[in-house]
């Protein structure tokens, strides 16, 4: 503890005085622990089975579904800006494709796995992670293999989990993801790799705490992973749950994941700061999903605030809690702020 002293005329503690270290811009730069950098910045890409599909879609400004043709003239102006990272989710479009077991997830002329190869080919400094899920290729959108009563089965799903990451991490990509929150796929996808001979080349980063909520609604739209019944109650944590994202994290920690992540952000980030004290020897990251996203831009639009800023006090936010990496729909738009 300091030892105060006090101004004789006023009485004022000497260590009450503030406002002088942070009265210019730059100091106010330097009172931040850690500052926003482009590389911590991971974009989220949805490819379509539509190969010349180029569409936004209204309840997500500004993001764009893209056919594999048009994918490089997107990316190519991103990376000559700074961008490190993608994150790649797959969306079919073609009747009769999906199925109940996802078989499009990982069919290797499918949107991702073609999106993988082609961007590794002509950015071959890019990060490439795949979102390892079922919801988005499965006729029935869950996040596995159905029991007849509609409940998921565990030890199928993971095996199918695990299979996809692998073709994945085969087909190029540096970094599995998976988001479906099965008990137990950590540790498949780990054991897949080792076989495949590519565990000590692909990171997998666990989305340790996947909560269910209303802000994955603009996501459901774009990647058409809406569930035609039910809900996802039972698989993903309950917004109340702090106690089941340690546990999940203390599980995954054991099946060795080398990363981990919260979804979604801004309503959680106690589970990030909790989650920064438990494994702090690991790289966190945070997901501000669609509809955290979307009620940014909304509330800009209603001048309610400007969007900029807003997007900076989300995101300083995120790393003021723990977070070292966002997974983030404005980082086109932080590829260009940060240059300012």
């Amino acid at each position: 503890m300091h030892q105060a002293s006090y101004l004789p005329e006023s009485g004022t503690s000497i260590l009450s005085v503030l406002q002088g270290g942070y009265n210019h811009p730059l100091a106010r730069e330097w009172q931040a622990e850690r500052h926003l950098r482009k590389l911590m910045f991971i974009f989220p890409i949805f490819v379509s089975d539509d190969d010349e599909e180029e569409v936004e879609i209204p309840s997500l400004p500004r993001i764009k579904r893209h056919g594999i043709n048009k994918l490089l003239n997107y990316m190519k102006p991103l990376v000559e800006k700074g961008l490190k990272a993608v994150i790649l989710f797959g969306v079919i479009l073609k009747e009769g494709v999906k199925d109940d077991v996802g078989t499009a997830a990982d069919d290797p002329n499918g949107p991702v796995i073609q999106a993988i190869r082609l961007l590794r080919k002509h950015f071959p400094d890019l990060y490439i992670m795949c979102d390892v899920c079922l919801c988005e290729y499965t006729d029935h959108g869950h996040c596995g293999i159905l029991n007849d009563d509609g409940s998921l089965k565990r030890e199928p799903s993971v095996l199918r989990i695990g299979s996809v990451a692998v073709n994945y991490a085969k087909a190029g990509a540096n970094c599995v993801a998976p988001s479906d929150m099965m008990d137990g796929r950590i540790k498949e996808i780990k054991l897949g790799l080792i076989q495949a001979k590519l565990e000590n080349k692909v990171l997998v980063m666990s989305y340790l705490a996947k909560f269910l909520g209303s802000l994955y609604g603009p996501f459901r739209d774009i990647a058409g992973s809406a569930p035609s019944h039910g809900d996802r109650k039972l698989y993903q944590l309950p917004s109340g749950g702090a106690g089941l994202a340690r546990r999940a994290l203390v599980r995954d920690m054991e099946e060795g994941a080398d990363a981990f992540l919260v979804k979604p952000s801004t309503f959680y980030l106690d589970i990030v700061s909790e989650a920064l004290r438990m494994c702090k020897d690991y790289p966190l990251c945070v997901y501000q999903v669609s509809g955290e996203y979307a009620m940014l831009h909304a509330a800009a639009e209603k001048g309610v605030v400007d969007l900029k800023e807003i997007a900076f006090e989300a995101h300083n936010g995120f790393l003021r809690a723990g977070a070292r990496l966002f997974i983030s729909y404005f980082t086109p738009e932080f590829l260009d702020w940060l240059d300012e």
